[in-house]
């Protein structure tokens, strides 16, 4: 079993929890699980609004962000990165690291790729040979997220 406190994450926060208590913007430890090789998979849920608050976000918001999330991680973290994927809530995003659990590097490396977003030239990968809907991009609401993201680094570990 994977020490998941050890690793700089609430264990009280760890897994599912009721969707009424989530706070956002937060970021939690969903799963943690060792495969038989020795490889640990993590699962991280990005929450940038609450659930069932009436405020989701945007497909245009839930792309750009997403494609700036793809790059970052893949810049910062290429042997661990595995994939983000939008919650289909519209709430937020799911991370996926190989090899990597420790809640301050993961929140150390969004708090870069978000501060970076604050400067872009552009979204990443959004050119027509990039991206399947690359007209559905906006770097401006891409820093209204980050931003509002950002704004709430000091409790992004307190979920509930």
């Amino acid at each position: 079993m994977i020490d998941v406190e050890a690793l700089g994450w609430n264990a009280k926060t760890y897994g599912e929890l009721d969707h009424c208590l989530l706070r956002a913007p937060s970021i939690k430890l969903r799963s943690a699980r060792r495969g038989r090789n020795g490889d640990e998979v993590f699962s991280v849920d990005l929450r940038v609004r609450r659930p069932n608050a009436d405020a989701s976000l945007s497909p245009t918001e839930l792309h750009s962000t997403e494609h700036f999330l793809l790059e970052g991680f893949q810049r910062h973290l290429p042997a661990n990165f595995v994939s983000v994927g939008i919650m289909g809530c519209q709430t937020g995003f799911y991370l996926v690291f190989l090899n990597e659990g420790r809640a301050g590097r993961i929140c150390s490396v969004l708090e870069d790729i978000l501060t970076h977003v604050q400067t872009a030239a552009a979204v990443p990968y959004a050119r027509i040979d990039q991206c399947g809907d690359y007209r559905n991009h906006s770097l401006e609401l891409a820093r209204k997220v980050a931003l509002e993201v950002l704004r709430a680094r000091s409790t992004w570990l307190d979920a509930v």
